[in-house]
């Protein structure tokens, strides 16, 4: 008897796993192993491959569809008769689920007993049975969000769920390819169902009508409405409702209903979002793989319903009129966590509480929206002011722009004038980051009409104060520093001691280009002081930025070192994508200054922040956006092309994380000699001299060894010798050092 497999004709994407399944088939030990996972996941394909593997090594090979057979029988299944005599005997018991479980876990207990048998069983749970070895099967890994690889073919074919999406696509369409024009949208389709083997191959088999975008626009929201199953197939593997069905059967009446009020969340949602009567019940639905695990943000774990599942439990809620009492309430949730995160925005909680806003941003766009749709403009523009700080430091610029537009002017009845007038201001701190200072000067001074009918001196003083950065930005001043000293000394009055610290770094900025650095460094000072006092991150970057651009003037290249790093440090710790871009600009510049030996990663820097500026369409001041274009033009004509090309190849694939990471990694001025070109030269050996330019030019070390009649362990030798006397971190700078040479 063969195990049922579906629609699963080959493994693809799972050879980690059937390495270990048989490693563990073949260990005496081993004497019952459960291989569980979600419905549709591929259990028994893998189960199939492997036991036709390795059936010669057992004695007798013996297979149960104890699903089948449960449904035939209403509650058991048929053991088979065990031969007497020697040679180990592998039993496999399919399909353990529901009403099936519990004489299946009696049987296998027994079964495994007998020192001759070893009994592999799938199941959506483990059987829980004394001495059970679990290998836990999850669906097959995604394409990165906001990676390269999602629109790259090349490099998305290398994920699993793509390649076998793909395959199956072959299957019912030869001529179908993966391509630029249509990589986005598979990647889509595959992270919409969630690498789900099953959902995949049915998606795969429906290219015959639909070209992959439109398939996965017919697909969000309700991927239950995919089937065509082989009519050899079980039941539940012909549509992915059946497979949902499957999968919530026999699930107590507290869990479902849990189930069907979390599957109007988005993926991504904390527990603690939940809600804290959900924690039991979560914990039921883990087990039963109806919600799993999508990632961990600072020790809470992140939660999502997986498809076909949520797109079921919607469809249940609709149909019993749940729907909307659902979404509402997950709505106010929101609310209230958006409201409650607002005074830890600015404090020791700062980071924690924007790394949560960012795992938490599509349930918090979600609410808006539900907001939006029930005509709660009020609760809309409130929540919306709430997201500020999480928007900017997210770079989600233009999305921020466009929900102060669309609250600012509600379908339903006007805003107070009070609100109007902060979502007008907030609309200019983003139109200011996206590049358009003029257009942030209208919408502040807007802010401020509105502002004085209401009669708010600490709104409109920290208006005025974003209406000073504005002005600047704008190229106005003077323009700038009356309003900015006007605006400083109200906030100081009043006590607003995080409002008052940002004026004064803005105004610092405004006479340093007035050239009066004494007083720039003095308000940078009392600015950096408080934001330190009251834990502002963000802020006390922004001064330190600043201060390292005084620095550079007063040719304090160890100082303008010392605060980039912290910068960028505390940039990290808060997840901040806008500033970061200009950030890491301003760090390349600085090392392409005091450390010329150091052109490869500028150039790495360079293009990661290049590559993070198009993500979020935040800009940076004009000033650095010309020197940096320099510092590219400067960097091309003295580096090789390639050693360029490969080095801007490497920036641009390098995530936000990875790119401080390489910026901090870089040497500081006081710790790089200054050595020439001539003394880098002379601190090698003849021989070493010999390898550097082989390195350069291209060669392996297997070729240089030929080259030169060596071993290649002695070539790796002194490579690593050139690279540890030349200061240098890979081949590519040793090529740079070498080209100084000439």
């Amino acid at each position: 008897m063969s195990l049922p497999t579906g629609l699963m004709t080959e493994l693809i994407g799972r050879e980690l796993e059937a390495a270990v399944l048989r490693e563990r088939l073949r260990d005496p030990a081993v004497r019952l192993l459960t291989l569980t996972g979600r419905a549709g996941v591929g259990k028994s394909a893998l189960a199939a491959e492997v036991v036709r593997e390795t059936a010669g090594e057992f004695a007798r090979v013996e297979v149960a569809d104890v699903a089948a057979d449960a449904a035939r029988s209403g509650a058991g299944f048929t053991l088979p008769v065990l031969p007497d005599g020697p040679g180990r005997i592998l039993l496999v018991l399919d399909g353990c689920d529901h009403e099936a479980r519990p004489v299946a876990a009696a049987a296998a207990g027994a079964l495994a007993a007998d020192a001759r048998v070893a009994v592999l069983a799938t199941a959506l749970e483990p059987l829980g049975v004394y001495g059970e070895q679990l290998l836990p099967l999850g669906p097959l890994p995604l394409p990165a969000p906001g990676s390269r690889e999602a629109a790259d073919p090349e490099e998305l074919r290398e994920v699993a769920s793509v390649a076998l999406f793909v395959r199956r696509a072959r299957d019912a369409d030869p001529s179908f390819a993966l391509t630029l024009e249509n990589a986005e949208a598979v990647a889509e389709l595959c992270t919409l169902l969630g690498g789900l083997p099953l959902a995949l191959e049915l998606a795969a088999g429906r290219l015959r009508l639909y070209p992959p975008h439109l398939l996965a626009a017919r697909l969000r929201g309700r991927t239950t409405t995919l089937s065509g199953g082989p009519a050899n197939a079980p039941a539940r593997h012909r549509s992915l409702a059946a497979l949902a069905e499957w999968s919530c059967r026999g699930l107590d009446p507290r869990a479902r209903a849990l189930l069907g009020r979390l599957s109007v969340y988005e993926p991504g949602f904390g527990l603690a979002a939940a809600g804290p009567e959900a924690e039991a019940g979560v914990e039921v639905l883990l087990d039963r793989g109806l919600v799993v695990v999508v990632g961990e943000e600072r020790g809470e774990l992140r939660l999502a319903v997986p498809e076909p599942l949520r797109s079921y439990g919607r469809a249940e809620l609709a149909e019993s009129g749940g729907e909307g009492a659902a979404l509402s309430a997950h709505a106010e949730r929101y609310r209230q966590l958006v409201a409650a995160a607002l005074s830890g925005l600015a404090g020791t909680q700062q980071a924690r509480h924007l790394r949560e806003s960012a795992a938490e941003a599509p349930n918090v766009l979600a609410a808006l929206r539900r907001l939006r749709a029930r005509g709660d403009g009020e609760a809309a523009a409130a929540m919306v002011l709430g997201c500020r700080v999480p928007w900017l430091a997210q770079g989600r610029l233009r999305e921020g722009l466009e929900w102060c537009d669309e609250v600012a002017e509600p379908a339903g009845p006007p805003l107070p004038e009070a609100l109007r007038a902060r979502i007008t201001d907030m609309s200019g701190v983003f139109a200011l980051a996206l590049g358009d200072p003029q257009e942030a000067v209208r919408r502040h001074r807007r802010a401020l009409a509105l502002g004085k009918n209401v009669g708010d001196r600490r709104q409109n003083a920290l208006v005025s104060a974003h209406l000073g950065a504005a002005l600047l930005r704008a190229g106005d001043a003077p323009g700038a520093r009356a309003v900015l000293v006007t605006a400083l000394s109200a906030l100081e009055a009043m006590g607003v001691s995080g409002g008052a610290a940002s004026a004064a770094a803005s105004l610092a900025a405004v006479l340093r280009a007035d050239g009066d650095r004494r007083k720039a460094l003095e308000l940078l000072e009392r600015s950096e002081e408080a934001f330190r006092r009251i834990r502002d991150g963000r802020g006390l970057a922004g001064t330190l930025r600043i201060s390292a651009a005084l620095a550079l003037e007063g040719d304090e290249p160890d100082r303008a070192d010392a605060a980039l790093r912290e910068a960028l440090r505390l940039y990290e710790a808060i997840g901040e994508r806008t500033e970061l871009p200009g950030l890491l600009e301003e760090f390349a510049l600085l090392l392409l200054r005091t450390a010329p030996a150091q052109r490869p990663r500028t150039v790495r820097l360079l293009a990661a922040a290049d590559t993070l500026r198009g993500r979020t369409g935040a800009e940076v001041a004009d000033e650095w956006r010309s020197e940096a274009e320099r510092a590219r033009t400067e960097l091309s004509g003295r580096l090789d092309w390639t050693d360029f090309a490969v080095a801007w190849a490497e920036g641009v694939r390098m995530s936000a994380a990875t790119s401080v990471a390489e910026a901090l990694s870089a040497p500081g001025p006081s710790r790089r000699p200054a050595v020439s070109a001539a003394a880098e030269a002379q601190s090698l050996t003849p021989r070493q001299v010999q390898v550097a330019l082989l390195v350069a030019e291209g060669l392996t070390n297997r070729h240089i060894a030929a080259r030169l009649d060596i071993s290649e362990w002695t070539v790796v030798n002194h490579v690593r010798q050139v690279m540890r006397r030349l200061g240098c971190s890979s081949r590519v700078q040793v090529a740079g050092a070498v080209g100084r040479w000439a």
